[in-house]
């Protein structure tokens, strides 16, 4: 336990009341229509989703698992992170051709790219796909607070869980997706500053860059300070092969749309920006930041571990950059390290909540259930919903005790059987809604029996994760592609409407022919203004 004076406990006040007040203060304009209480009208400057992209991305669960991959791997480790850099390609591709779609989320963006039976079937299967994640999300981000507040004071996880997911509920409930945003600003400020203050300070402890260099050295842990330093071709925890999957998994990745289990925090960042250039940028510079964010708390990981070697519990080495912090900074500076473990906790809430709730109040509710709500119905539906989501993660935040293990598996589930499908729906228009549909239902099912079934019956050997995503990925394909072949493709004219405001890249010769035959690429050319129109 870390004892807190009263300097301590008056950041953590002031911060609480921060936030809240940043609820309050924009109420009015959360409450004006559906619009501005899920993507601030369409209206923002690149600077201000980029902030919220990186502050959702900076949670109370992402130093638990870098810490928890760095401790056990070494430097190799920081290539399970790299994923981000899918952000570099979709910046200028699949952002562009997203934000020019104007749809909120995707599953509404499935019905502009698909037509009929199942479009429907995927919008409905993709929004409510969406509402379990989010409260996933939700309860292992909470979870990671609840472990935090547990180290500090003693308390049941479950209290750190509940409490400041609450209180953060209280501004999304008040002024939606302006208050998200408007918080991020703030909040990412906050944790970008403490994170250099605290790594820095578990490096200085270490006896600094060269300090660990050395120690690890005569610990025999050299190897840990070469990023490359691989066990083989295929052998080993980190070979080669495992290397070269995570490159082709983040490089070609920004060509889809969905792909890695960021994408639809960020749809909503690109819609919720004032251009298509203000959102190419907002997802270049928040992922980037992203990236250098976890440079920093890698090098500070092996600092730790020069400060506590040989711990062989996952569950302790996990919180190692918080230890770094309440065990080495002096009275004053832990609560303000306390305040802003609560920024970089209760952004990621925020954020997941209120796109929880564009799921359950645009793509349920709006679609199915009422399509002549007005805007006040649907602000009213937007924070019940939230409340409903707050709920469902606690149900599956009290389920959790492995943080690194859920983490990954989820990224694996979101990335493996429907990595090319997510790619394939953008480049190639041939690729239709029940081959997409196949692709998702046969990824959960083979997902479970790859990973966890299979190998606990002793059908399969346990495989090391890059092997999953390549079973899995091929696996799907023997279901998806036959689907796709074996059903009809998109009708043409429905193409040529999504082919004309949206521009997609790749194989779209057909449907580029057609839509130039009928005149329809001079006729509507993909410009706008900053009012919500594609440019």
């Amino acid at each position: 336990m870390i004892t807190f004076h009263f300097l301590d406990w008056f950041w953590v006040v002031v911060y609480l009341l921060l936030m809240i007040g940043t609820g309050v203060l924009f109420h009015r304009l959360g409450k004006r229509s559906e619009a501005d209480f899920f993507i601030a009208g369409r209206g923002l400057p690149w600077w201000l989703p980029a902030s919220s992209v990186y502050a959702t991305h900076t949670a109370t669960d992402t130093p638990i698992w870098i810490t928890g991959i760095i401790y056990r791997y070494g430097l190799p480790g920081i290539w399970y992170t790299f994923f981000f850099a899918w952000g570099a390609i979709s910046a200028f591709v699949t952002t562009r051709i997203f934000r020019r779609s104007l749809a909120y989320t995707q599953a509404e963006w499935n019905t502009q790219r698909f037509d009929g039976l199942g479009a429907e079937m995927l919008r409905g299967w993709i929004s409510g796909w969406q509402i379990f994640m989010n409260m996933f999300i939700l309860g292992w981000v909470g979870m990671a607070m609840g472990k935090i507040c547990h180290l500090l004071f003693g308390w049941d996880p479950l209290i750190g869980l509940l409490l400041f997911s609450s209180l953060c509920a209280i501004y999304v409930f008040a002024a939606g997706y302006w208050g998200v945003v408007m918080a991020d600003f703030q909040q990412g400020i906050i944790a970008f500053a403490v994170i250099l203050i605290v790594s820095f300070w578990g490096i200085a402890a270490a006896g600094g860059p060269s300090g660990i260099v050395s120690s690890l050295h005569e610990m025999g842990e050299g190897w840990r300070l070469n990023p490359f330093a691989f066990s083989g071709w295929f052998t080993g925890e980190f070979p080669i092969a495992w290397f070269l999957t995570m490159m082709f998994i983040a490089v070609l990745g920004g060509f889809g749309m969905g792909t890695s289990i960021d994408w639809y925090i960020e749809a909503q960042r690109i819609q919720s920006a004032k251009s298509v250039r203000d959102a190419s940028y907002s997802i270049w510079w928040g992922l980037a930041l992203g990236i250098f964010r976890n440079a920093v708390w890698a090098i500070a990981i092996l600092a730790f571990f020069v400060l506590y070697p040989g711990i062989e519990n996952p569950a302790e080495y996990e919180l190692g950059w918080f230890r770094l912090g309440f065990e080495l900074l002096p009275v004053g500076m832990v609560g303000f390290f306390f305040a802003s473990i609560l920024a970089i906790h209760i952004s990621t809430i925020s954020s997941h909540l209120n796109l929880g709730a564009v799921y359950a109040t645009r793509d349920i509710y709006h679609h199915y259930v009422n399509p002549k709500a007005s805007d006040q119905q649907l602000v009213r539906v937007g924070r019940i919903t939230t409340v409903v989501i707050l709920i469902g993660s606690f149900i599956y935040g009290s389920m959790m005790e492995e943080i690194t293990q859920w983490l990954i598996f989820a990224l694996w589930l979101m990335a493996a059987g429907v990595w090319l499908p997510n790619i394939l729906q953008v480049i190639w228009w041939r690729f239709n809604a029940w081959g997409y549909l196949s692709a998702w239902i046969a990824n959960l099912g083979l997902s479970w029996l790859v990973v966890w079934i299979l190998p606990a019956f002793g059908l399969i050997p346990e495989l090391q994760d890059y092997q999953q995503f390549w079973l899995l990925m091929i696996l799907g394909a023997t279901i998806y592609i036959p689907v796709t072949f074996l059903t009809k493709p998109e009708p043409m004219n429905h193409l040529v409407k999504y082919y004309v405001m949206c521009r997609p890249i790749g194989w779209w010769g057909p449907v580029k022919r057609e839509a130039q035959k009928s005149g329809l690429l001079d006729d509507y050319p993909p410009t706008t203004t900053g009012t919500g129109d594609a440019k």
